[in-house]
């Protein structure tokens, strides 16, 4: 399970990549895109093919990145996400949040090794300011007691 501190630690960043922003209006990436910049995070936009998204420029691979951000946000297959985790650390970019369903075991595990603070399993919607829907879900997996801990043992709330 993800300790308190590191999702803690990842959300105070406020300029971050995000790897999953698509030209389709629909897709996840784009709410996480469009709920955390309502939230005051500044994101730069990793797509493949796409040169811009909601008017933010994109980059084809976190390499072309001009300037400093505190870590990436993965909404993306399992298999792209293992060579992001291998591309940020090359670029320096200690810490990842691989959003659910875009982790694997392998990624992970690079993370780990690489002293690379990694969230898995977890909504960013959960823990960034939550409203609505993510409000209320992070409300229930408290009284579960299905959120992260401190080392310490108490919840994020």
């Amino acid at each position: 399970m993800v300790e308190k501190t590191t999702i803690e630690s990842f959300l105070a960043e406020k300029k971050l990549v995000l790897a999953g922003a698509s030209r389709t209006a629909h897709k996840f990436g784009n709410t996480v895109l469009k709920e955390l910049t309502g939230k005051g995070y500044k994101f730069h936009l990793i797509h493949p093919e796409a040169k811009e998204i909601k008017g933010i420029p994109c980059y084809a691979s976190l390499s072309e990145l001009s300037g400093a951000v505190g870590g990436l946000v993965n909404v993306v297959p399992p298999e792209q996400t293992e060579k992001l985790v291998r591309e940020a650390h090359s670029i320096g970019i200690k810490k990842i949040w691989m959003q659910q369903g875009s982790e694997s075991s392998a990624a992970i595990q690079f993370c780990k090794e690489h002293d690379m603070d990694v969230v898995h399993g977890e909504c960013i919607l959960m823990f960034a300011q939550p409203q609505g829907l993510h409000k209320f879900h992070h409300w229930l997996w408290g009284i579960f007691g299905k959120l992260p801990k401190s080392q310490a043992g108490s919840h994020l709330s």
